[in-house]
């Protein structure tokens, strides 16, 4: 069939291995704890390899290992060439990899190169003075001063973790940039000596059997030389000023070297590209042909339910923005050649369930296998977040700050309560939705202490979510009807339909309807309709004529409600349940 189908596009024949995988996300603290301290490791990582390889995945992501302070959970490293000790060492990673090779799994890294921990022997040498080797290997500059002397940081560029992005140093009466942390000083890409180390330690871990990486906020790398004011923003003393520094003038240039070396190993890349919304911008990085990275993070579904002023203030998700965003991305990539990485959640996010669906009990397993359908059958490589198989959802709403570990719901709290006290508990309500803890909550294995994710007497890091005893992989991994055999067919549907889910066009499908997300993939003459209910109601669905046939004659392969053996259609109209989801595909030639 030809139903919205497209010209195909260069996409279709610039294949490869990656394109045709999916990714599950492991946060190292919060998997499995194998030795009683509280914190995950790399062992109990690899005592769990058999559950997700039953999940169907391809490719496991850790969150990163290397030697931290955990100032940041690991995005502050002080040491490329060790592992921090809580989650093992040399020998765990060695161990990790063969056990992921011997299951036909590749290992990503979380490599963090924009900035180390100023812990790291680099910046301990650049700070202790200007003539050291190392001074020009971060990013220092003079202070500013007001008509009334009064010293000023370099410009007014805001950090995202809360206040300037410039820590002055009194020993060498400069400032050092940090775009996040104080701890966390930016390196200078301009100095051809921090490139070259970036792509020794790439080579290293390459030769060690690691198959890509994950590029924390890469499209940082490059910062305007000029060092300009942000745009005054009066809400914030310190504005943003990604805007010099997101996709810099000489980021190609930095990753097209970057690409070389992946494409010698034949290696996978993400990069995470906060702060850009032009799918062109993005595409100069991930086009086929660019050969720097293979894919990027872009942030636009993940900013949709912010607020006027910024992620922790009220926003309202509605469908068509998220239906405006998902086309555009999907089209744009496939009609030029690029390509997707697809998520919904990772360890910077709240869980999808809670934010794009519903976990009140009665719809939670719905919304979770909802999710899935949505999200896996799109153009691009899924990532699975640890969890997210299993439908996991937020922090409850009983809790208060005080269970709150991440830096920067903790910075901003802090600064949010002196100025504003009064609204503690609108922005508490907020922080339970969209902060980083929500997905950074301990693993659920089973029903017993600490939901089996340490043996221990010592409790976990941060607290164990209060479902643990319904919500774990003890009661799904041999549930057919579980959310975690759910994802498994729709990853496996990938697989087996790989000409139409993964090289196939995407076609938006009833723009205008306020409750059914609904779209097509085509290839040749094959067509499958993913139709998705948004809401907590039942819809009689219109059925565009177009997709009258398709609907009539074509095979459901996967429905979330799991009693459609065909399509009803009455009088053009399907009736649509709450949260359902189907795939109805139609190869007729």
């Amino acid at each position: 069939m030809t139903v919205g189908s497209k010209p195909q596009s260069s996409t279709a024949n610039s294949r490869t291995w990656w394109k045709e995988s999916s990714v599950y996300q492991i946060y190292p603290a919060s998997f499995k704890d194998s030795n009683g301290d509280g914190i995950g490791d790399i062992p109990g990582i690899i005592s769990e390899l058999d559950y997700i390889k039953a999940l169907g995945v391809d490719i496991v992501w850790l969150s990163p290992i290397l030697q931290s302070p955990q100032v940041d959970m690991g995005y502050d490293v002080s040491d490329y060439y060790q592992i921090n000790p809580p989650y093992g060492n040399l020998k765990d990673v060695d161990m990790l990899i063969e056990g992921l090779h011997a299951r036909g799994l590749k290992y990503v890294m979380d490599l963090v190169v924009n900035h180390t921990s100023d812990q790291h022997e680099w910046f301990k040498q650049s700070r202790s003075s200007k003539e050291s080797k190392f001074r020009d290997w971060y990013i220092w500059k003079k202070p500013k001063y007001s008509a009334d002397g009064v010293r000023q940081p370099p410009n007014n560029w805001g950090s995202y973790f809360g206040g300037s992005a410039w820590e002055y140093d009194e020993k060498t009466d400069e400032y050092y940039l940090h775009l996040f942390a104080t701890e966390q000083p930016d390196l200078n890409w301009e100095h051809p000596d921090v490139r070259a180390a970036v792509h020794q330690i790439m080579r290293y871990w390459l030769d060690k059997g690691v198959n890509g990486f994950r590029m924390d906020v890469i499209n940082f790398i490059s910062k305007d030389q000029r060092f300009p004011d942000a745009p005054v923003d009066p809400s914030k003393t310190y504005p943003e000023g990604s805007e010099y520094y997101a996709c810099g003038p000489r980021l190609h240039e930095y990753l097209q070297d970057m690409g070389k070396i992946l494409e010698e190993y034949d290696a996978f890349s993400v990069g995470e590209m906060p702060s850009v919304y032009d799918p062109a911008e993005i595409l100069n990085a991930v086009g086929f042909d660019r050969q720097e990275l293979g894919m990027a993070f872009q942030f636009e579904i993940m900013d949709l339910d912010h607020g006027l002023e910024g992620k922790f203030s009220p926003g309202k998700l509605r469908l068509k923005d998220l239906k405006s965003v998902v086309t555009k991305w999907q089209s744009f990539m496939y009609e030029n050649n690029g390509w997707n990485a697809l998520y919904l959640e990772n360890h910077d996010q709240g869980r999808s369930i809670s934010r794009f669906a519903s976990g009140e009990p009665e719809y939670r397993a719905l919304s979770g296998k909802m999710l899935a359908t949505f999200l896996g059958l799109q153009s691009g490589t899924p990532f699975v977040y640890q969890g997210q198989e299993l439908g996991l959802v937020n922090i409850p709403d009983s809790w208060g700050i005080e269970k709150f570990r991440d830096l920067e719901a903790i910075n901003f709290w802090e600064e949010f309560i002196r100025e504003k006290p009064d609204l503690h508990e609108q922005i508490l309500k907020e922080m339970r939705l969209k902060s980083r803890d929500n997905a950074r909550l301990p693993m659920q294995w089973g029903p017993g202490k600490f939901a089996g994710f340490t043996s221990g007497a010592t409790a976990p890091w941060i607290d164990v979510n209060d479902d643990y005893q319904t919500w774990n992989a003890a009661s799904q991994i041999s549930d057919p009807s579980s959310v975690f055999q759910y994802w498994a067919k729709i990853l496996g549907l990938r697989k087996m339909w790989v000409e139409v889910f993964v090289y196939g066009s995407f076609t938006l499908i009833d723009e205008s309807h306020d409750d059914l997300f609904v779209y097509s993939r085509c290839f040749e003459q094959t067509t499958a309709v993913v139709v998705t209910n948004f809401s907590s109601k039942e819809v009689d669905w219109l059925v565009p004529s177009q997709l009258s046939q398709v609907l009539t004659y074509g095979t459901i392969l996967v429905d979330n409600y799991e009693g459609r053996k065909s399509i009803e259609n009455t009088g053009g109209k399907v009736t649509v349940r709450p949260f359902e989801a189907f795939v109805v595909l139609d190869n007729r030639s």
